[in-house]
């Protein structure tokens, strides 16, 4: 693994009430320095260098383009600083993120036009869903019906995959983000159950066996966020499962942990040895997002195996 991760230097968890003054004083590395500040001291640090960093990210990736959008999604393009501004604007109630996100919006739905892709992190579903939430923020009726609208409107492709850069989990993941930020049902969850019946479906027929859902993405048994297990998991941990859904999701889950690598990472895909990846996509990074959205939503129900 050593080609594609950074050593962990970083300390185990520190009460600030035990903190020496006469460490500080001998810190000589700065971030360790910075963990051993109490925690409202660090909070308040972090705040201002991600703030700085989204005026960054906002003058390369829209002023010095000139509002161009060659790449409207949230993954790799414009969508993607439109939703930091908005998570931005989440903090500081500042009207200047949320105009400016609305522009980006309403330039990546033009650019978005016959892409013929559904979900949030690249796909129109993006687009219609920030928009819309976005809108109402700016209490902007009009506009926000108008997104939402063009939302509804999104047919699914009979052939869609799964996952969630590029399918079902990811038109769902829209889907909660609209029903969260703006109202329960905003999309119906008639509309919502049938998609989830057809992942847990396409699931459950190619997980016979040892696990009790599994899904393919371009001829791999992929684990990760982006195109596999853990991704799809996260997703199908907000919607409204039956009883024998919940167990099958779970099980997943344990499957998924029992067969970690002794290093502490995760396969990439069903059946590999291979233990490089180490990222959202593939590898740890992201399955510790899903077993962490597990253990909050089935709290001291969440059975460790």
């Amino acid at each position: 693994m050593a080609d594609r991760f950074f050593p962990n230097t970083m300390p185990s968890f520190v009460d600030e009430t035990t903190i020496e003054e006469s460490f500080l004083e001998g810190a000589k590395e700065p971030l360790l320095e910075l963990l051993y500040l109490p925690y409202g001291t660090v909070c308040e640090k972090l705040k201002r260098v991600a703030f700085d960093l989204k005026e960054t990210i906002v003058k390369e990736t829209w002023v010095c383009k000139r509002g161009r959008v060659s790449d409207y999604t949230v993954y790799t393009g414009a969508l993607g600083t439109a939703f930091l501004l908005f998570k931005a604007y989440q903090v500081t109630l500042d009207k200047n993120d949320l105009v400016l996100c609305s522009d980006i919006i309403k330039a990546c739905d033009s650019a978005s036009r016959g892409s013929g892709h559904v979900t949030f992190i690249c796909g129109q579903a993006g687009v219609y869903s920030l928009g819309a939430v976005v809108a109402k923020h700016n209490e902007d009726e009009q506009l926000c019906d108008h997104y939402l609208t063009k939302f509804k409107e999104i047919e699914l492709p009979k052939d869609l995959p799964n996952e969630l850069l590029y399918g079902r989990a990811g038109f769902l993941w829209a889907c909660s983000f609209l029903n969260k930020n703006i109202g329960r049902e905003t999309i119906s969850l008639t509309q919502i159950r049938a998609v989830v019946a057809e992942v847990i479906k396409s699931g459950r027929k190619m997980g016979k066996g040892r696990c009790p859902l599994m899904y393919e993405w371009h001829g791999k048994r992929y684990w990760g966020a982006a195109h596999g297990l853990a991704g799809i998991m996260h997703v199908l941990m907000d919607m409204e499962l039956k009883a024998d859904e919940v167990e099958d999701v779970k099980a997943t889950l344990h499957y998924i942990i029992r067969n970690r690598f002794p290093s502490g990472n995760y396969p990439s895909s069903e059946g590999s040895e291979s233990d490089r990846l180490v990222h959202w996509c593939h590898g740890a990074p992201g399955v510790a997002l899903t077993l962490t959205k597990a253990a909050k939503v089935w709290s001291n129900n969440y059975k460790r195996q």
